[in-house]
C-alpha cells in the first residue's frame, strides 16, 4: 500500500456540527438569486431560436412592443455593445460560451437567444416574447450521437511504446465505450437579477464562482471590476453548470443598463437543456494489454467528445488514466467533434467520471478474460508512484479502499459465474470499480474579525453551493479559537469580500484552510498587541508572544485558560471595536516545482437485482469507501457521497438527453421526460471514509469529496449488470432492450 506522507494521527476533530445554514433553508429565510425583488424591477424573457442552424433574415417585434407593460425588445441591432472576454488566466476570466449573446444573426443551436423582451411583469414579458416573429434561412445541421473526426487527435499523455507492447501482449482488450449527453438539473433554475446605478452593477446571480463572474462581466460589459458587485449567498445546487457565466447574465445586465432599472431574468426549465451547458457525449476506445498473469503491459485511451460549433470544449476523459494503474507503456489522446448544440461545460467530476467508466469497464473485461478476480487484477497493478508525473503520491490508500470495501460488501461470497448468484428469487450481480479525483488548491483569501461584541466573523468571497462551506468555516474557527458556533458569523458569496475560490473541483475547503488559519493567527496577533498595550488589563507590560488564545479566552501560555479573560473584554478595555487578520492561500495548479501527486481515491461496490421474467433491473446496494484526506465534518461529507451515488445510478441506468435529428432540439427538455433517480430507485448506501489526513495539501489534511463519489459508480453498476445478465453494456445508460435483445455470455 502506498501511503506517501499521510500522517497517522489525525488533526483535532471538528465534530459532527449540523449545518449552520440549515435553519435558514428549512424556514425559507435563505435568499436565492431569483428571490430578490428590487424596487422598480422589470422582467426579461428571451426569445429562443426554433432552428439549430441558419441565419436570421428578419425579426419583427412590432406587435410585441405594443403589448401591455412591454418596455423594450432587444436583438442584435439594439442590445448595445458587448465585448468578448480575453483568454482566461488561471481561474479568472473563464466562460464556456465565448460568443456574447445577440452578437450576430447566425444561429448555431436550437434555443440560442435571438432576442429578449423586457416588461413590467413576467407574464407580460412571456406573452410578448411569444409574439416576436423571427424568420430564418435554415442551413444543414448535425446533432448526431455517432462521433467521428478527421482531425489529428491531441496526445494528452505518453510513455514507452504502447503500440508494440499491445501488439505482443498475451491478453488484450480493445473496446469502445460511450456516455450520452447529460443535462444538469438542479432544482434552482439559473437566474440573474441585475441593477445598474449609472456607474456599475449589482448582480444577484446563480454562480459557483462570484469572483470569476465579476471578472467576465467586467470584460464583456466594458465596466471596471470595482464597479461590479456579484452576490450569491445561497445556491440551489449547480453540479458544475453554474461554475461559469452564461448568456442570460449579459442580457439582464445590458437591459438594466439600457433602461436604468433592475431586471430579473430566470432561465426556463426547457432552456436549461439548451443554453447553460451539459456534459457532452463521449466515445472512448480503450485498449489494454496484459501478461497471462494479469500484469498490464500496455494501455491506450482514445477519447472523443462533442462540442458546439464555435467553442472548443474538451471533456478531458483521460484525467485519471496516467496514474491509476502501473504500466510502462501508455498513451492517451483526445479530440473534439462539432455539433449544433449549446456549448458543453463541467458536470460533476468532468473528465474523470466518463473516463473512469471506460477504464473501469475495460479492467473488468480484462479480469474476466484472465479468469481473475477483478479486485486481484487491480491490486496486482497498483503503482508505487504517479507514473504520469513521475512523482510520489502525497497520500494514496486505494488498496485499503478495495480491501475495506470488499469486507463491508461481502465480496468473499461472490461466485464469478454469470447469473450464478440468487436471492429471494432474483438474480444478483456484483460489480466493483476504482475511483479517483484530483486534490488541489486554488488561490484564496479570507478575513477573520474578533469583534468587541464577542462574535468572531470569518469572511471570504467564495460561496456555499449546498456542500457545507458555511459549516466547515465555522468549524475551523471554533476548533482553532474555542469559540462556540453560536458566536461565529460566516459571511460568503459577495465580491466585496476577500477573493475566495471557486466552488468547483472539490477544492473550496482545501483552498480556504491555509487562508483561514493564517487569518486567525494574524487576528490573534492583533488581539495580543491590544492585550499587552492597553492599560488596565492583566497583561499590561507582558510580551505578545507570551500569550495564548484558548476557549475564547486570552491567557498566559504557562497559565490555565481559566486564569485568562474573554477576548471581547480585552477589546472593550482597549476601546477597540475589532481585531482583524487577513490570510491567503497559494494555488497548487501548474506549480513547476510540485513534489507530490495530489489525488483522492476510492472503491465502489454495487449490487444489482435482475428479474428476467418482468425485465426489471434495480441497483439494490452500494458500498463506497473513500480516501479523501481528513474529513472535517463527516455528516455533510457523507451527504455528498450519498448524493453522488444517487447521481451515479442515474448516470448508469437513466440519464440521457435526446436530440431530435430532424429539428435539432432536445426532446426530453423537462423533469417529466428527462429521467433521474428518484427515492424509489435509490439503493441502500454504505459510506466509509478512511480519514487519512493529507497534510501536504493543507495543515488539516483535508481534501474535497464532492466529485469523487460519482466517479466509478456507473462502471461498478454495469460490471454488476454483466455479472447478473451476461450482457456487457458499453454505452450508457443501460437499456432494458440491451438486456433483452443482446447476446449473453454463458456462465
Amino acid at each position: 500500500m502506498t501511503t506517501g506522507l499521510a500522517t497517522t494521527t489525525p488533526p483535532k476533530t471538528m465534530g459532527k456540527l449540523p449545518r449552520v445554514d440549515g435553519p435558514l433553508k428549512v424556514t425559507g429565510a435563505a435568499m436565492y438569486s431569483s428571490d430578490y425583488n428590487l424596487p422598480g424591477m422589470l422582467y426579461a424573457v428571451p426569445v429562443c431560436a426554433k432552428i439549430p442552424s441558419g441565419t436570421i433574415t428578419a425579426l419583427d417585434a412590432s406587435v410585441a412592443e405594443k403589448m401591455p407593460g412591454v418596455k423594450a425588445v432587444y436583438s442584435h441591432g439594439n442590445i448595445g455593445k458587448l465585448y468578448r472576454a480575453a483568454p482566461p488566466s488561471g481561474f479568472v476570466g473563464i466562460l464556456d460560451e465565448q460568443r456574447p449573446p445577440l452578437e450576430d444573426e447566425f444561429v448555431r443551436y436550437y434555443g440560442q437567444y435571438v432576442a429578449v423582451v423586457v416588461a413590467q411583469t413576467f407574464e407580460q414579458a412571456t406573452a410578448a416574447a411569444d409574439k416576436v416573429k423571427v424568420t430564418y434561412r435554415k442551413s444543414d445541421h448535425d446533432v448526431s450521437d455517432k462521433l467521428k473526426t478527421d482531425e489529428k487527435p491531441k496526445v494528452d499523455f505518453h510513455r514507452g511504446d504502447p503500440d508494440a507492447a499491445f501488439a505482443s501482449a498475451a491478453v488484450k482488450i480493445d473496446e469502445t465505450y460511450a456516455t450520452p449527453t447529460e443535462t444538469h438539473n438542479p432544482i434552482e433554475l439559473h437566474a440573474s437579477v441585475a441593477s445598474w446605478d449609472g456607474q456599475g452593477f449589482t448582480v444577484y446571480e446563480t454562480t459557483q464562482a462570484v469572483m470569476n463572474h465579476r471578472n467576465v462581466m467586467s470584460q464583456m460589459l466594458g465596466v471596471p471590476e470595482e464597479n461590479i458587485r456579484v452576490i450569491s449567498r445561497f445556491l440551489g445546487s449547480g453540479f458544475g453548470g453554474k461554475l461559469w457565466p452564461w448568456p442570460h447574465t449579459f442580457l439582464a445586465a445590458s437591459a438594466s443598463r439600457n433602461l436604468g432599472r433592475p431586471v430579473k431574468l430566470v432561465v426556463a426549465r426547457s432552456s436549461m437543456f439548451e443554453s447553460v451547458g451539459h456534459r457532452p457525449r463521449t466515445q472512448q476506445r480503450f485498449r489494454l494489454g496484459a501478461t497471462a498473469e494479469g500484469k498490464l503491459v500496455a494501455l491506450m485511451h482514445d477519447s472523443l467528445n462533442h462540442t458546439s460549433i464555435l467553442d472548443d470544449y474538451s471533456e478531458g476523459c483521460s484525467e485519471a488514466t496516467p496514474y491509476s494503474y502501473s504500466t510502462a507503456n501508455l498513451r492517451a489522446t483526445s479530440a473534439i467533434v462539432r455539433r449544433n448544440v449549446g456549448t458543453p461545460t463541467s458536470m460533476r467530476g468532468p473528465g474523470a467520471v466518463p473516463g473512469l467508466f471506460a477504464m473501469e469497464s475495460a479492467m473488468d473485461e480484462l479480469a474476466i478474460k484472465l479468469k481473475m478476480d477483478p479486485i486481484k487484477l487491480r491490486l496486482m497493478n497498483e503503482p508505487e508512484k504517479d507514473e504520469g508525473l513521475n512523482l510520489p503520491f502525497s497520500s494514496r490508500h486505494f488498496v485499503e479502499c478495495l480491501n475495506t470495501g470488499a469486507e463491508k460488501f461481502g465480496w468473499a461470497q461472490r461466485t464469478p459465474g454469470v447469473g450464478s448468484m440468487k436471492k429471494d428469487g432474483l438474480i444478483l450481480g456484483w460489480g466493483v470499480a476504482g475511483c479517483s479525483w484530483i486534490a488541489e488548491r486554488t488561490e484564496a483569501q479570507a478575513a477573520v474579525d474578533l469583534l468587541q461584541t464577542g462574535v468572531v466573523r470569518v469572511s471570504t468571497a467564495t460561496q456555499d453551493i449546498g456542500t457545507g462551506t458555511y459549516t466547515a468555516l465555522s468549524q475551523m474557527v471554533s476548533t482553532k479559537l474555542g469559540v462556540p458556533h453560536d458566536r461565529i458569523e460566516v459571511v460568503l458569496g459577495d465580491t466585496r469580500l476577500p477573493p475566495g475560490p471557486i466552488s468547483g473541483g472539490s477544492w473550496a475547503t482545501a483552498s480556504l484552510v491555509p487562508a483561514v488559519m493564517q487569518a486567525i493567527e494574524k487576528a490573534k496577533g492583533t488581539l495580543f498587541a491590544v492585550a499587552t498595550g492597553a492599560k488596565g488589563t492583566q497583561f499590561d507590560g507582558a510580551k505578545p508572544d507570551a500569550l495564548a488564545f484558548t476557549d475564547g479566552r486570552v491567557h498566559l501560555k504557562d497559565k490555565s485558560p481559566d486564569t485568562g479573560v474573554p477576548f471581547e473584554e480585552i477589546l472593550n478595555k482597549g476601546n477597540i471595536r475589532v481585531a482583524s487578520g487577513q490570510g491567503s492561500s497559494q494555488g497548487t495548479f501548474g506549480d513547476p516545482n510540485k513534489k507530490f501527486s495530489l489525488h483522492s481515491f476510492g472503491a465502489q461496490f454495487a449490487e444489482v437485482t435482475w428479474q428476467p421474467e418482468t425485465a426489471r433491473l434495480r441497483v439494490s446496494r452500494v458500498v463506497t469507501v473513500i480516501d479523501g484526506g481528513h474529513i472535517i465534518n463527516p455528516k455533510p461529507a457523507r451527504n455528498q457521497i450519498e448524493g453522488a451515488v444517487v447521481m451515479g445510478v442515474g448516470m448508469a441506468i437513466f440519464e440521457e438527453t435526446h436530440y431530435d435529428p430532424k429539428f435539432g432540439l432536445p426532446l426530453n427538455n423537462n423533469l417529466a421526460d428527462y429521467m433521474v433517480t428518484t427515492n424509489a430507485d435509490s439503493p441502500a448506501i454504505d459510506v466509509t471514509f478512511l480519514d487519512h489526513p493529507d497534510t501536504v495539501l493543507n495543515e488539516l489534511g483535508a481534501r474535497g469529496v464532492g466529485e469523487i463519489g460519482l466517479a466509478g459508480i456507473a462502471a461498478a453498476i454495469t460490471n454488476a449488470v454483466y455479472h447478473a445478465t451476461g450482457v456487457r453494456v458499453r454505452e450508457l445508460p443501460v437499456r432494458i432492450e440491451d438486456l433483452l435483445g443482446a447476446k449473453r455470455d454463458v456462465a
